[in-house]
C-alpha cells in the first residue's frame, strides 16, 4: 500500500458479518485479519493467534517493563518509555498515589477564555456554535500529566452521559467544557457528591430535558418531564434490574426483578422540577452561566411529596433540599455500588469481569475501609490492583480484556510518542466520523446510552455464542475498520494539525528492525504480540530501504501502523 492509498470496507476484504462475528473468543480473529491484511498485506501470510503469550512474570518480585506497560494501558492514556521506567522504580501503588496527589491543570473553561472563546466571535460564531470545544477536550487528554486521572474522567463521561451533539443552547463549548471539568474534578472524589454536581450542571439539565421543568398543572394537565428522572436510574445509578453484590441478577423463582416501575418514574420527576439556568449576571451573554449550577425558581417546583423506590421525599422542601433527598434515596439503593463498580472495570480492564471481581469492588465501593460509600479514590486503585487485573496469567484467557474503544487506541499513540501541539491549538477536531476518521469523539456520543452499551453482544458471534459481552464493538463495522486504519496511517506520518509525535528514539532504532520492533512491542503491545505476528511484521520492515533519514522514517511510520493495527494491540489485555 503506497502512502497515500486508502482503503475501503470492501477493499479490506471486510463484510459486517465478519467484523462482528469471531470463533468464540475476545479475539476479534475476522476483524483483525482482516485490519492486518489492511494494513498492506503484510501479515497476510500468517493466521492470527488467538492465543497470546504471558506478558511476563515479576522478577524475584521486581516488576518487568512488560508489566508496566500493561498496567499503564489499564490506568492512563497510554504508556511510554519515561512512564514504563518511572512506575518500574516506584511501584504500582506508589504511582496511583502519586496520580491521586497530581494538581490539575487549567480547566477546560479556563482554557476557552484564554484563547478568547467567550466573547461572541464574528456572526455570534463562538455564542451559537462548538468553536473551540474538541480542541479544550484534546488538550486535556493528551497534555495533562495526571493521566490516570485523564482515563478516569473518559471513563465517568461514557457512563454519567451528555453529549453536545445533544445540545442547543448558547455557548455549547462551555457548556460541554463545564461538564468534563465537573467529571475531572470529582474523579477521585465521592460517587454521591458527583452526582449532585452532574444533576445540577447546566449540561445536563439541557440534554435530558428538565431545565426549565415546571411541577404538575391541574389546569392543563402538564406533567413533570421525566426524562432525567429516568435515565439517572436506569443509566447512572441502579441500573434495570435488581443484582446482587456481584453484579448478577437477584432472581426471585428464577426470574429477574425489575428495580422501578413507572410510579417510581413519575414520583422521582417532581423532584426535578424549578431548576434552570443562573441568569443573574450577565442575561446569557457571556458564557459565565453555563460554569455555574443551575439554580432553582420557586414557584416551578413542586413542593408536595414525592414517593419512590419505597421511600419518600417529605413535602414542604426547597428544591435543593429535596434534589439532596432524593439523591440519597438513590444512592443508598443496594444495586448502585455492583452497578457502578461493574462499569469501571468495563471501561479500565475486561469486558467480562468475574463475580468475584464486581463483589470485591463493590465491598470497597460500599465501605472505603473508613466506612465511607463511593470513595472512588479507593474504588479506582481497588479495580487496578485487584488480582484479575494484574495477574499475567489472564493474558492468555479468552474471556479477558476487551476491544480498545477508537478514543483510547488513539491516546496510547499519543502517550506513546509524546504528541504535542507546540501553539497550543490542538486542532484534532471532532473525530466521529467513521469512515474517515475514529468513528467517536469525547463528548459527543449519538445518545445518553453511550457510544456502546456495557452489556452489547455482536449478533450472530462467537461472543454471543460464549455467553460473553464485548461493548466496544458496537462501534465495530465495515466502515470503521477501514477509516481507523486510513486516519491512523495519516496521523502516524503527518500528525493531525500541530499535533504531531516525537519518535526520536524510534528514528535511532530504525536501520536495525528488530530493536525497532523491540521498543514499540514493549511501549504499545506490553510484549503480547504472537511470535508469527512479529516475525513478519520484522521481516516486512526489514526488507524496506534504510541507511537515510527519509528511510528511517518511513520504517517507523510502517512498524507503528502495523502494530496498531494488529490484534494484540487492538485487544487489551
Amino acid at each position: 500500500m503506497g502512502p497515500t492509498e486508502k482503503l475501503t470496507g470492501k477493499a479490506a476484504g471486510m463484510d459486517e458479518a465478519q467484523v462482528l462475528d469471531e470463533p468464540r473468543t475476545l479475539h476479534p480473529s475476522a476483524t483483525q485479519h482482516d485490519l492486518a491484511n489492511a494494513a498492506g498485506g503484510l501479515l497476510a501470510s500468517a493466521a492470527l493467534a488467538t492465543a497470546l503469550p504471558g506478558c511476563g512474570g515479576g522478577n524475584n518480585g521486581q516488576m518487568t517493563e512488560l508489566e508496566a506497560s500493561r498496567f499503564l494501558a489499564q490506568a492512563s492514556t497510554g504508556s511510554s518509555r519515561t512512564q514504563i521506567n518511572h512506575l518500574m522504580a516506584v511501584g504500582y501503588s506508589a504511582w496511583i498515589d502519586e496520580q491521586f496527589a497530581m494538581a490539575t491543570t487549567a480547566s477546560r473553561c479556563d482554557w476557552l477564555v484564554s484563547k478568547g472563546y467567550d466573547a461572541a466571535g464574528t456572526n455570534n460564531a463562538n455564542k451559537n456554535g462548538l468553536t473551540g470545544f474538541d480542541a479544550c477536550v484534546w488538550r486535556k487528554l493528551i497534555g495533562s500529566p495526571d493521566v490516570l486521572r485523564q482515563r478516569v474522567t473518559l471513563a465517568l463521561s461514557e457512563i454519567l452521559v451528555v453529549s453536545v451533539a445533544g445540545l442547543s443552547g448558547g455557548w455549547r463549548a462551555f457548556s460541554g467544557a463545564h461538564y468534563l471539568d465537573i467529571l475531572e474534578a470529582n474523579a477521585f472524589g465521592n460517587y454521591r457528591t458527583l452526582l449532585e454536581q452532574v444533576s445540577t450542571s447546566p449540561a445536563m439539565g439541557e440534554y435530558l430535558t428538565y431545565r426549565g421543568n415546571v411541577k404538575y398543572n391541574a389546569k392543563t394537565g402538564a406533567l413533570p418531564d421525566e426524562n432525567y428522572a429516568r435515565e439517572v436510574m436506569q443509566l447512572f445509578t441502579i441500573g434495570l434490574i435488581k443484582l446482587n453484590q456481584d453484579g448478577s441478577p437477584a432472581l426471585v423463582n428464577g426470574n429477574p426483578q425489575e428495580t422501578y416501575g413507572l410510579a417510581d418514574i413519575t414520583g422521582l420527576a417532581r423532584i426535578f422540577t424549578g431548576w434552570d439556568w443562573d441568569k443573574s449576571v450577565g442575561n446569557g451573554d457571556t458564557p459565565d452561566f453555563q460554569r455555574r449550577p443551575m439554580i432553582q425558581v420557586a414557584a416551578r417546583h413542586e413542593t408536595g411529596a414525592s414517593n419512590f423506590l419505597g421511600s419518600t421525599v417529605p413535602a414542604g422542601l426547597d428544591g435543593a433540599a429535596s434534589l439532596s433527598a432524593a439523591l440519597n434515596i438513590i444512592f443508598a439503593h443496594p444495586n448502585v455500588a455492583p452497578f457502578v463498580s461493574k462499569q469501571l472495570i468495563q471501561r479500565l480492564i475486561t469486558s467480562n469481569p468475574s463475580s468475584a471481581y464486581v463483589a470485591r469492588i463493590a465491598a470497597v465501593f460500599n465501605n472505603d475501609g473508613q466506612g465511607v460509600k463511593g470513595n472512588l479514590q479507593a474504588v479506582i486503585k481497588a479495580i487496578l490492583l485487584d488480582d484479575e487485573a494484574r495477574n499475567a496469567d489472564n493474558v492468555g484467557s479468552d474471556t479477558f480484556g476487551k476491544l480498545r474503544e477508537p478514543v483510547v487506541r488513539f491516546l496510547n499513540w499519543a502517550a506513546a510518542f509524546g504528541a504535542t501541539s507546540p501553539s497550543d491549538a490542538w486542532a484534532i477536531g471532532d473525530t466521529s466520523d467513521p469512515g474517515t476518521r475514529l468513528g467517536q469523539s469525547p463528548l459527543r456520543s449519538p445518545t445518553v446510552f453511550n457510544f456502546f452499551r456495557p452489556g452489547y453482544v455482536p449478533p450472530g458471534s462467537g461472543i454471543a455464542q460464549a455467553n460473553l459481552v464485548a461493548p466496544e464493538f458496537q462501534l465495530s463495522n465495515e466502515s470503521s475498520v477501514a477509516g481507523y486504519i486510513n486516519f491512523m496511517q495519516g496521523v502516524i506520518s503527518n500528525g493531525i494539525g500541530d499535533v504531531k509525535a516525537d519518535y526520536t528514539i524510534l528514528i535511532a532504532l530504525a536501520d536495525n528492525a528488530g530493536q525497532l520492533l523491540d521498543e514499540l512491542h514493549t511501549v504499545l503491545v506490553a510484549g503480547q504480540m504472537s511470535a508469527s505476528n512479529l516475525a513478519n511484521i520484522k521481516t516486512a520492515i526489514g526488507s524496506m530501504p534504510s541507511g537515510t533519514p527519509g528511510s528511517r522514517a518511513n520504517r517507523v511510520y510502517a512498524a507503528v501502523l502495523m502494530l496498531m493495527v494488529a490484534p494484540e494491540f487492538l485487544i487489551q489485555k
